[in-house]
């Protein structure tokens, strides 16, 4: 006879990859119920974009087959619950659970592309996203999502006005390009570039969210310093291009998060404008800016290569006209772009699991 206690037995012998521990120890396994030889139970993942989600199944499938019974019949069901490892005081964002910076040390490298598309491809997988554009000087969020022109709402919370965040194809975005005319050009020292930033943590209202994605101006600066002095960044993902002038600052913006000072993970390198796939020939790829320079970039900082992103019409076009290849693209782009976003969210499950716990940087200058 088939029993849970045999299922969990039999289930105590699949690996989680990533987290080294088995699926009942982790407390992943839920909701197990037995009908006959039908056997049916739950798998909690730690993130909905879980790029191991089809190994886990045939791996648990397998289990209940050759440990329980070979006349069972396993379906295995999947959730998540995006895990954290805050433990800060949580006076900022208390419910955010992953807070996402993606830089570049350097403009122009698609920096913001990535960081719309990554921020949709999360939520399109089921995690509640938003998705902060904390390029003060230069916020390119409201163009690329379609949002230009619009102004948030406000809110009274407890006597406090809080501005809300727009939501926009799945995901809360909020810029300073939403409360300016955009003709206005931002003539701001430093300080009041920082007090900007600090503003839309305190004074928006994200709610809750699995990952807040934010997207840093470029260099290493005033933003970058208030950023992880002000919030618990859980990691960094920094975007270059494969040729040398890219690599050389993506280098320093590397060396900013994983330093001594700061230390805030380096979740990984994304290559963007990786190469070029013809219309005509998709299975060609032409290398117009190099070829591998983000891969060794990875490999020189001994941090993971999270992919490459291809140079194509469709992120382009979508960039510009508010229609974000996630959504809109091209199935070489959303392919590329779904598994840059998998490979994020499963670097910050192993981060959460395996690192530190996630606080607020204390830099002495």
């Amino acid at each position: 006879m088939i029993t849970k206690e045999k299922v969990l037995e039999a289930l105590s012998n699949v690996q989680e990859p990533d987290l080294g521990k088995d699926l009942v120890t982790l407390n992943m396994i839920k909701d197990i119920e037995i009908d006959g030889n039908a056997v049916s139970f739950t798998v909690v993942l730690t993130t909905p974009a879980c790029p191991l989600k089809d190994m886990i199944r045939s791996a648990c499938e397998n289990a209940i087959k050759i440990l329980v019974s070979k006349e069972a019949v396993p379906t295995v069901h999947f959730t998540a619950n995006v895990n954290s490892n805050r433990k800060d005081s949580k006076t900022f964002l208390p419910n955010v659970k992953n807070i996402i910076a993606v830089g570049s040390g350097k403009g122009g490298v698609g920096k913001s592309t990535v960081a719309v598309n990554l921020a949709l491809a999360l939520a399109k997988d089921g995690a509640k996203v938003g998705l902060m554009d904390a390029d003060i000087y230069g916020p390119s969020v409201p163009i690329m999502l379609g949002i230009r022109g619009e102004r948030p709402m406000m809110k009274d919370v407890n006597g406090k006005g809080m501005i809300l965040p727009i939501e926009v194809m799945g995901i809360k975005a909020m810029s300073i390009g939403l409360l300016i005319d955009e003709k206005q050009a931002i003539v701001w020292r430093g300080p009041m570039a920082s007090s900007a930033l600090k503003q839309f943590v305190t004074d928006v209202l994200w709610e809750e969210l699995d990952y807040l994605i934010i997207d840093l101006p470029p260099g290493t600066g005033d933003i970058h310093l208030t950023l992880v002095q002000t919030i618990p960044v859980t990691g960094a993902v920094i975007v270059t291009t494969p040729q040398e002038v890219a690599l050389a600052d993506a280098k320093k913006a590397v060396m900013m998060f994983d330093g001594p000072q700061i230390k805030v993970p380096v979740l990984g390198v994304v290559e963007n404008m990786s190469y070029f796939p013809p219309p005509e020939w998709p299975d060609s790829k032409y290398y117009i800016f190099g070829k591998n320079g983000g891969r060794r970039l990875a490999e020189m900082f001994e941090i993971p290569f999270l992919g490459e992103l291809p140079i194509t019409m469709s992120i382009r076009e979508g960039g510009d006209e508010g229609k974000p290849a996630l959504l809109y693209g091209d199935a070489v782009s959303l392919q590329a772009i779904e598994h840059v976003a998998q490979q994020i969210a499963r670097n910050i499950s192993i981060r959460n699991a395996n690192r530190l716990p996630t606080e607020v940087v204390e830099i002495k200058l």
